[in-house]
């Protein structure tokens, strides 16, 4: 074996760990690594261990791709998600209309338009692409 493979071995063994989820303990570890490593370097594509949050954030993604898939819901399904979250019942989202313009959108009678879904994200603070 050359004197970098053995080099590489070395310090392999020690970092593999940080690249490798096999169960929900690891993948909770990797996510407590990500944190920390996003409070230390934030967004500086500078920092010494910028590539090593980038790697670390790829292979979460790749496990929550693979064992925490997102279902696919529909815009009114996740208008009901805030309002149950926030508390508010069909009267008070009057940047979509009347009470009986929300019961049919969540009803599955109406569909949001996109002045609807600019008005909810902005009011949730999220992207519009979460109504979509």
């Amino acid at each position: 074996m050359s004197v970098i493979a053995e080099n590489i071995q070395t310090h392999w063994v020690v970092i593999s760990p940080l690249f490798s989820i096999h169960n929900e303990k690891e993948y909770d570890l990797a996510v407590e690594r990500l944190n920390s490593l996003i409070d230390q370097v934030g967004t500086n594509e500078q920092h010494p261990l910028y590539g090593l949050l980038d790697t670390l954030g790829t292979v979460i993604h790749a496990h929550e791709e693979k064992h925490h898939p997102i279902a696919e819901c529909k815009g009114s399904e996740m208008l009901r998600f805030f309002m149950d979250e926030h508390g508010l019942v069909e009267s008070d989202l009057p940047e979509i209309g009347s009470q009986a313009m929300v019961s049919a959108i969540l009803n599955g009678k109406q569909e949001l338009t996109v002045k609807h879904i600019r008005a909810l994200a902005k009011r949730f603070h999220v992207s519009a692409a979460v109504f979509v």
